[in-house]
């Protein structure tokens, strides 16, 4: 079976969680697909995706950009939604160097290994 690697990607960050994911809180902006942007907190962060609180339930597959605090939009897929949490795939892995700067930034609560 071939796979494309946009594919491959979104296998791997969605299935197989590809990079260790990061619990922290980030107050940010989360904007839904024909909605309007609303204040979030990010409480898990890897390269490939993380995952906020939100109050309206969101579906498997909708577009979403995620806004922190000195970066431009992020563009992310929603995975899933439960009790009142949102898990997102990034739709491009965020660069190693931005990744540790937030860390650095935001402080590290607890690493949770793939």
């Amino acid at each position: 079976m071939m796979f494309d690697s946009k594919t491959d990607y979104q296998i791997a960050s969605q299935e197989d969680r590809c990079a260790p994911r990061t619990k922290l809180v980030i107050p940010s902006r989360l904007r839904v697909s024909g909605g309007r942007a609303f204040q979030t907190e990010v409480h898990d962060l890897s390269i490939s995706g993380f995952s906020a609180s939100c109050v309206t339930r969101l579906k498997a597959g909708q577009m979403c950009w995620l806004t922190l605090p000195g970066l431009e939009s992020l563009d992310a897929q929603v995975v899933w939604w439960e009790e009142r949490m949102v898990g997102c795939a990034l739709g491009s892995l965020l660069s190693p160097i931005v990744h540790d700067n937030i860390l650095a930034r935001y402080g590290i609560r607890e690493v949770v290994r793939p």
